[in-house]
């Protein structure tokens, strides 16, 4: 039998000093806990309690072992009391990742953002080394994990934090030394900068967009700050998140290209693990992430 049980059992008949006592305050039988107690000495190896036809008494090996089982009993209650509460405030450490073209960019303010306006809440914040397994970041000891694409996994549960804008741009220089980009097809006789995670762009919204696999591939990186760079120098086009980029774009340094087409936003998500109750830490930085984005929304070009 689970020792615990036994244990409890024991507790209440030494504090109420009888079988019958006992069941009735555990909402058991006289039996059951005798049957308990005579367990627990059979695992313990010594007489816990002297039997009579009228009361229960403890023996000195009992007694001790009573003062034993109820404080370990009472840690095991607040322990369990501390945990359920640490689950309802917004205090304790908090473990996120994600890609890290990501948190380099608007991401990272917002979880600096975060940790400033919560200091009970330690953020460990990890760029980069993400499995293309979705629930991954769970064995790896992290409560969340961003991701710009849909996901269909009913191990983690998701949340849509914001619409990060794209831009297909390049500078003037580029084009004027190249010509320009009249449709989304003229991109194989143009020079591309191609993040190593996004080989095919695409072009366009809803039903008129299309997918163009990238094949004249001039600079590639993992950063989307080095190809918005290279793009300045006028190495080619690329394909940026808006945000980043927006100063050169309103300054020229860099010129929206296929201005009527556009390209599609690409959707944030927050992943974490499933349960019934999401820990109180998480859901109010989902929430404060969620209303970050939505104050801090990324001017349209030539605002």
């Amino acid at each position: 039998m689970d020792r615990l049980l036994l244990m409890h059992s024991f507790v209440t008949v030494a504090q109420v000093g009888s079988f019958s006592g006992a069941a009735k305050k555990l909402g058991s039988s006289g039996s059951l806990v005798s049957r308990h107690v005579a367990e627990l000495e059979r695992q313990v190896g010594v007489r816990l309690v002297n039997r009579t036809a009228r009361s229960v008494s403890l023996t000195e090996p009992g007694q001790r072992y009573a003062e034993f089982a109820a404080r370990i009993l009472e840690e095991i209650e607040a322990e369990d009391a501390g945990i359920a509460h640490l689950h309802d405030r917004a205090e304790g450490t908090l473990s996120i990742i994600c890609p890290k073209w990501i948190g380099s960019l608007d991401l990272g303010d917002a979880i600096a953002a975060f940790s400033a306006a919560h200091p009970k809440i330690q953020v460990r914040f990890e760029l980069g080394g993400m499995s293309d397994r979705t629930y991954d970041f769970l064995d790896s000891g992290f409560d969340i994990a961003f991701h710009t694409r849909d996901l269909r996994d009913s191990s983690v549960r998701l949340k849509k934090i914001a619409s990060l804008p794209f831009v297909l741009c390049a500078s003037k220089e580029y084009l004027d030394r190249e010509g320009p980009l009249d449709e989304p097809n003229g991109l194989v006789r143009h020079d591309c900068l191609v993040h190593v995670n996004d080989p095919v762009w695409r072009i366009g919204h809803g039903h008129a967009s299309t997918l163009h696999k990238i094949r004249n591939i001039a600079f590639s990186s993992n950063s989307y700050i080095a190809l918005q760079k290279a793009a300045v120098h006028g190495r080619g086009i690329a394909l940026l998140p808006q945000r980043p980029a927006y100063d050169d774009l309103v300054s020229g340094a860099l010129q929206v290209l296929l201005p009527d087409l556009a390209v599609p936003d690409r959707p944030l998500y927050a992943i974490y693990g499933p349960g019934q109750a999401t820990p109180r830490k998480i859901s109010v930085f989902l929430d404060f992430l969620t209303e970050w984005f939505s104050r801090n929304p990324i001017p349209a070009i030539g605002q």
